[in-house]
């Protein structure tokens, strides 16, 4: 599969489009003024406890207080409380844990009124952007993530990711990093690391280590709330997870934004810098390289297949809820099979839309019915493969005896919602224009005005092509009236993107006349 990157950057935002094998699958947006984003670590400050939620608000200097609940403390969350106020006191002068000894940990089925208390500090990790009317959402099982390893403090054990499925390669890679992981720092071994060396291991774990060092020099001086160490920005995040040897460009239009990039390419591997591409074309990024039509396509109430099926997909304050539509062309003669292909083709396209708009929570999806057992359990299988490539945690249940298939997503960032309805251009929104009859009257009325304005001038007239044949029909049409009612000939032009009572003048210089 063929991955690229396109990276838009403006003075606001920074848009990023991941297309596989040409199509659009992912897109993010992140403002360049965005105080925090998810993965960055606070210091923050306990504003009151929930009993009843079994949750706490955080202030991390966020205009809303972070959500903090106590599935997300961590049983480590003594030891790190403790840890916090040794380094905010001078006891601990050291990032290491060498010698650190561990606090016992809390149990599952606690309350958060027994662990915090108002005004307490706490260290903290953003765990999902603010969505709606909520606040962020926080986790304080802390979490440094690089290329192949993740180091997380204070879990002292080593785990290899489950997408590693050889168990040999599981097993040498579990040996390799227990053998040089730091004491008291536990370590996720992730997918890419699969057939690397000791060396590259050990150089991203020094790299983290290093991180861990900054936040904790951070962590002595810093001011309450307060930022400690920032998460990538999203562009380098995003090559971080998912830059693999099927990548074939990175293109970005800012130059500041392709030297980061650039950096961090050579830092994480050398061999892919030669991917990154500054674009520095005439036309729009995301046009020249059809982003920009795909946007407009793929969102909106409705998403159209190349078989002619489409999607309608709705929202509601619990769910999304997708209904499949054969559409036109869907063969009737043998209906079990024409609805198993379209419910197949369908599935690719839904999996494409979770991820493209980042839908979470409850997805509920109506496909076309089928009858043979044997059928759902394929579609079943097939939806499971479609979803694999999706980063984001999730759950699919079979299709149910009604037909339809739920699935539970993971979602760290608000829903992308693009609005690609355009005002129209001729009413400008009101849903009213002025008569069609009476267009010749406008035109010719602004062509007395010409004639005496610029009583030499050589005038070209861009209209509707309905207008246009209009103008140009019959041998007495309008085009020769205007000849000899002012005795020069007036050119006509059709522009098929104009509204039907849009139309400009020009000069002989192809310079609009200006009639206001």
């Amino acid at each position: 599969m063929q991955k690229d990157l396109i990276i838009n950057a403006s003075p606001t935002n920074v848009d990023i489009a991941l297309l596989e094998d040409g199509k659009l699958v992912e897109l993010h947006k992140q403002k360049t003024n965005t105080h925090f984003s998810v993965g960055d670590i606070f210091l923050g400050v306990i504003k009151k406890t929930m009993p009843g939620l079994n949750a706490a608000f955080v202030d991390i200097g966020h205009r809303k207080d972070a959500f903090l609940h106590y599935t997300d403390l961590g049983p480590q969350l003594k030891s790190l409380n403790k840890f916090v106020v040794e380094s905010r006191n001078g006891k601990r002068n050291t990032h290491l844990l060498d010698s650190f000894v561990q606090e016992k940990d809390i149990i599952k089925s606690g309350k958060i009124d027994q662990v915090l208390s108002k005004k307490d500090l706490v260290l903290v990790q953003v765990l999902k952007e603010p969505i709606s009317t909520k606040g962020p959402r926080l986790t304080c099982e802390i979490t440094i993530p690089g290329r192949f390893v993740v180091l997380t403090p204070f879990f002292n054990s080593v785990s290899v990711s489950k997408k590693v499925s050889n168990p040999e390669e599981r097993k040498r890679l579990q040996t390799l990093v227990e053998s040089i992981k730091p004491k008291n720092f536990g370590i996720i071994i992730r997918t890419a690391a699969e057939g690397k060396k000791v060396a590259d291991l050990h150089e991203e774990i020094s790299g983290l280590m290093d991180r861990w060092k900054e936040m904790h020099k951070s962590l002595i001086t810093a001011k309450i709330p307060s930022k400690l160490i920032s998460e990538l920005d999203k562009s380098s995040s995003i090559l971080r997870d998912i830059l693999s040897e099927s990548f074939s460009k990175v293109i970005v239009n800012d130059e500041e934004i392709y030297n980061t990039l650039k950096i961090f390419l050579n830092s994480i591997a050398p061999k892919h810098t030669k991917l990154l591409s500054l674009y520095t074309g005439s036309k729009p990024i995301y046009e020249n390289f059809g982003v920009a039509r795909q946007i407009k396509s793929s969102f909106g109430k409705t998403s159209t297949m190349q078989s002619g099926a489409y999607l309608v997909i709705e929202h509601t304050e619990a769910m999304h809820v997708i209904d499949v539509n054969s559409g036109p062309k869907m063969q009737r003669k043998d209906q079990e099979n024409a609805a198993l292909t379209v419910n197949m083709e369908s599935a690719t396209e839904i999996a494409r839309q979770l991820r493209l708009r980042d839908l979470g929570g409850l997805i509920l999806i109506d496909f076309i019915d089928m009858k043979k057992q044997d059928n759902k359990l394929e579609l079943y299988r097939f939806m499971k493969e479609a979803m694999e490539i999706d980063r984001a945690q999730h759950t699919i249940l079979p299709l149910s005896k009604f037909g339809l298939m739920q699935i539970t997503r993971q979602r760290t960032r608000p829903e992308v919602n693009i609005d690609t309805s355009e005002v129209c251009s001729s009413c400008l929104g009101t849903g009213k224009i002025n008569s069609t009859v009476l267009i010749t009257d406008d035109i010719e009325r602004d062509l007395d005005y010409i004639m005496t304005s610029r009583p030499k001038s050589k005038i070209t007239l861009h209209v509707h092509p309905f207008v246009y044949a209009y103008l140009k029909s019959g041998i007495k049409n309008q085009q020769w009236k205007w000849y000899f009612k002012f005795n020069r000939w007036i050119k006509l032009k059709s522009e098929a993107d104009f509204a039907l009572n849009k139309y400009i003048f020009y000069d002989k210089h192809e310079d609009e006349i200006r009639l206001d």
